[in-house]
C-alpha cells in the first residue's frame, strides 16, 4: 500500500493566509458600481489534508453585504504554478482558474475574464498580520493595467 502524499513547501506557503482579515477597500468606478469605499473580510482556512486554502469573502457598504466570493487555492505540481478557482455573487463561471507565482512576499495571479479582459490579483504580505491587495484589469492583453480595487487588510 502506498503512503498518502504530504503537502509540499509550495502548499505550506499558502498556509500563511490562514485566518480572518478585515480592511477598508478603495474601489474604482466600474460596470458593477460607482466605486468608493467598502469594507472587506476574507476568511482563509487550510483544508483537504493541507493541500488547499479555502477562502470566503464578503464586501460591505453602508452596513449591508453587497458582494460575496468563494475561492480555492492550491499548487499544481505539473505546471509549477499556484491555481485559484473563484466564484462569486456575480454568478458567472470562470473560463479557467487564475494562475499565480510568488515574487518574494507577493503572490500574483492572472486570468482571462469572460468579458475578454485580463485580470490580475496581487497579494503582498507587509508583515505576518498585514496584507495589501489590489485587483487590476487590462483590455490589451496585459500591456497596460487599470486599478479596480486596492486595500490593506489586518489579520484578526
Amino acid at each position: 500500500m502506498m503512503a498518502m502524499p504530504e503537502p509540499s513547501e509550495h502548499h505550506r506557503r499558502l498556509h500563511r493566509f490562514a485566518g480572518t482579515w478585515f480592511g477598508e477597500e478603495h474601489l474604482s468606478p466600474s460596470p458593477w458600481g460607482p466605486g468608493g469605499m467598502a469594507l472587506g473580510r476574507s476568511t482563509y482556512r487550510v483544508d483537504v489534508g493541507g493541500f488547499f486554502l479555502i477562502q470566503d469573502y464578503i464586501e460591505e457598504r453602508d452596513g449591508r453585504i453587497v458582494f460575496r466570493g468563494h475561492g480555492i487555492m492550491g499548487w499544481d505540481d505539473a505546471t509549477k504554478e499556484y491555481l485559484w478557482y473563484w466564484v462569486d455573487s456575480l454568478g458567472s463561471i470562470p473560463q479557467s482558474p487564475s494562475r499565480g507565482i510568488w515574487e518574494g512576499e507577493t503572490l500574483i495571479f492572472e486570468h482571462d475574464t469572460n468579458e475578454g479582459q485580463r485580470g490580475r490579483h496581487t497579494f503582498h504580505f507587509i508583515d505576518e498580520d498585514s496584507l495589501a491587495t489590489k485587483i487590476e484589469n487590462s483590455e490589451d492583453g496585459g500591456h497596460t493595467w487599470l486599478l479596480f480595487m486596492e486595500a490593506t487588510y489586518q489579520r484578526h
